[in-house]
């Protein structure tokens, strides 16, 4: 599992996964699905010269969420470690840790809902990574938390050593990875924008474009990467995107690198990955 040669199984394993979405839509109790919280609205603006990437990630989960089954150990939605999202060679912890722009600077346990964030920084420019690995009964909760900082809802601040960044809504980008919950379960909630603020989005999840779009309309947000279709939301895509924000590059170059990536590591063609990973409304 620590090789590339995983990668195109896991994705014929997802993509049945998520076509399972519709069947499973009420089989879990209130209490494991419908945690929403009442964000607590905050009008500060927050500046600093540090830019953040905040990124909220739902971990696989057989149990909790409506998919077909992954392998068990990959597929314990309350195991980071061995998370096909987190701790798997392709999870976010694991392919930020590899990567030569990025710096690991520290990991925080926090409780039975959000599971471990990580903090990175990069290597030549003033940018910090911010990801939390949700347990995966929570996935509602970390797509409202998701919802929630894009539109600006909720902010906060995180300090490290002597600096403090931005996250949630005073993050510059947010992103998405996981399973797209939202074929699954309902949000009621509106997402309206409240401070004029446009933050850039990534969500790297099955038919994201589709789902999420409905919820985001008011939210002011850049879409740089969704998708339109069955999709493996591994971390390269993620890294790669992040390289060409990073640069400065425009919404269409970076979703190229995001396509890329794709095509590289799911042995598709780049014209594929294209109409799969599309940028803007």
């Amino acid at each position: 599992m620590k090789t590339r040669l995983f990668a195109p199984l896991f994705f014929c394993v997802l993509v049945f996964a998520c076509s399972n979405q519709s069947t499973n839509k009420n089989s879990h109790s209130p209490n494991e699905l419908d945690e929403e919280k009442t964000p607590q609205k905050q009008n500060n603006t927050f500046f600093s010269d540090a830019k953040t990437i905040h990124v909220f990630v739902a971990l696989c989960d057989n149990k909790f969420q409506g998919i077909v089954p992954v392998p068990q150990k990959i597929g314990n939605g309350q195991d980071p470690d061995n998370n096909l999202y987190w701790g798997c060679a392709f999870g976010v912890r694991s392919y930020f840790k590899k990567s030569t722009d990025w710096k690991f600077l520290e990991s925080r346990t926090f409780n039975s809902e959000k599971l471990e964030r990580i903090i990175f920084k990069h290597t030549t420019k003033n940018y910090y990574l911010v990801a939390d690995a949700y347990n995966g009964k929570f996935i509602k909760q970390t797509t409202v938390d998701f919802l929630n900082s894009s539109c600006g809802k909720i902010k906060d601040t995180l300090k490290i050593g002597k600096t403090t960044i931005g996250i949630e809504g005073n993050a510059d980008l947010l992103a998405y990875v996981g399973h797209d919950g939202l074929m699954d379960f309902e949000i009621k909630d509106t997402f309206e924008n409240t401070d004029n603020i446009k933050r850039n989005t990534i969500i790297l999840a099955c038919y994201s474009k589709n789902y999420f779009s409905q919820h985001l309309m008011q939210a002011n947000i850049n879409p740089l990467v969704w998708s339109t279709h069955l999709m493996s939301p591994e971390a390269y895509t993620l890294h790669d995107a992040l390289t060409g924000y990073i640069k400065g590059e425009t919404n269409a170059e970076i979703r190229t690198r995001a396509a890329k990536a794709y095509a590289k590591y799911q042995k598709c063609s780049e014209k594929a990955a294209k109409n799969l990973l599309v940028t803007g409304w």
